[in-house]
């Protein structure tokens, strides 16, 4: 369905909703009357035929407390992926018990980066998630950070909800946070004016944004949100950034208007929404000028218009390309290896050959493997 407006969230097919560390783990115990009222809500929407999938943080938090850690822990990653292992069988006892009270059954899902950034096992992800909702369970899905090392996480579920929303094929998504939405500069400095509604994450939207969160729990600031933003906008799914703070606080705010709704700026094929949303290139492709004007027309990027290459990669691997002020035009799926990119670099079809020793391929990335900024 078509969101233009906050209110229009209540009337959504499916809806992923994201809940953050500090709205559900208050030193180092859960909130439960906050959860109960929350669940309430969710029980509403599902009784008006609305499916829910919801992304849970707080399973660091609450081990941490278990395990008496410093600095909720988060000190290192030894002692985060410790409290992980701790804290997820206590955060999936909440949620059990939570939606147990209104009989709904919950179902774990504990994902990493790969099991979203592999094409197979996101498409294995998303099977499981639709059987869930088909059989009429809620699924409450975390990164699984007892596995997970610094190198190969998300590292904040904002990012996460917006990747589980695709491959749920949600067609919104609600980050209850600690803030109230987007402002045009840092809320504590005077005259902060909050943004109610944003059609497209420009670089400018982006320089509004702070990585701070304000709780400490937590590990998405709002440079998190907008890249989650960013993801749900190219799959065709709205976004909204909300106040979690107070109690049932999706029915407040889809009342009032309080928050910043993200429009979806369009709505790519299924492939290339997923390709997309992929947050780990693993190289750089930097073009010369005449290069990047022919990516904005969507042609594909030859090697006669490289100037760097970045990184090291094997063909199929994906990687980000720059533009010759180190502009990000897009990213996509590599023909070549990064050695062969080095070798074919700046050179005409006819040239490449005798580098390579066999016959170029048609592109260092085809237009049907990548998607543009």
């Amino acid at each position: 369905m078509a969101i233009s407006e906050l209110a229009e969230m209540r009337a959504a097919r499916r809806l992923v909703v994201k809940v953050g560390s500090a709205l559900l783990v208050e030193k180092g115990e859960p909130r439960d009357r906050w959860l109960t009222a929350l669940v309430g809500e969710i029980a509403d929407l599902r009784e008006t035929g609305t499916e829910i999938v919801i992304v849970s943080s707080g399973a660091i938090a609450l081990g941490a407390a278990r395990l008496r850690l410093p600095q909720g822990g988060r000190a290192n990653l030894a002692d985060a992926q410790a409290a992980a292992s701790v804290g997820q069988v206590e955060l999936a006892r909440l949620w059990s018990e939570a939606l147990g009270g209104r009989g709904i059954t919950a179902a774990q899902m504990l994902v990493t980066l790969g099991d979203l950034e592999d094409r197979r096992r996101y498409l294995n992800a998303s099977a499981t998630l639709a059987r869930l909702i088909e059989a009429g369970a809620v699924p409450v899905v975390n990164e699984n950070d007892s596995v997970a090392t610094e190198e190969i996480r998300f590292g904040d579920n904002d990012r996460l909800a917006a990747r589980v929303a695709q491959a749920a094929g949600a067609d919104a998504v609600i980050l209850l946070s600690d803030v109230d939405g987007l402002y045009d500069r840092d809320p504590r400095i005077e005259g902060a004016r909050r943004i109610e509604r944003v059609e497209g994450v420009t670089p400018e939207v982006m320089a509004m944004a702070s990585d701070a969160s304000s709780s400490g729990l937590g590990s998405g600031g709002m440079i998190a949100k907008l890249q989650a933003a960013r993801i749900a906008e190219r799959a065709g799914i709205a976004l909204a950034i909300i106040d979690g703070r107070r109690e049932r606080p999706m029915g407040r705010a889809l009342e009032t208007g309080d928050g910043t709704l993200f429009l979806p700026q369009r709505n790519e094929g299924a492939r290339k929404a997923w390709l997309g949303g992929r947050i780990a290139p693993v190289g750089v492709l930097v073009a010369d000028a005449g290069c990047a004007r022919a990516l904005a027309e969507s042609a594909s990027l030859l090697a006669a218009g490289l100037t760097e290459v970045e990184g090291e990669f094997a063909r199929g691997d994906l990687v980000a390309i720059h533009g010759p002020k180190g502009e990000r035009l897009g990213q996509g799926l590599v023909e070549y290896s990064a050695a062969e990119c080095r070798a074919i670099l700046g050179l005409r079809a006819e040239e490449q050959a005798e580098k390579l020793g066999y016959a170029p391929r048609a592109a260092v990335v085809h237009r049907d493997h990548m998607v543009r900024e």
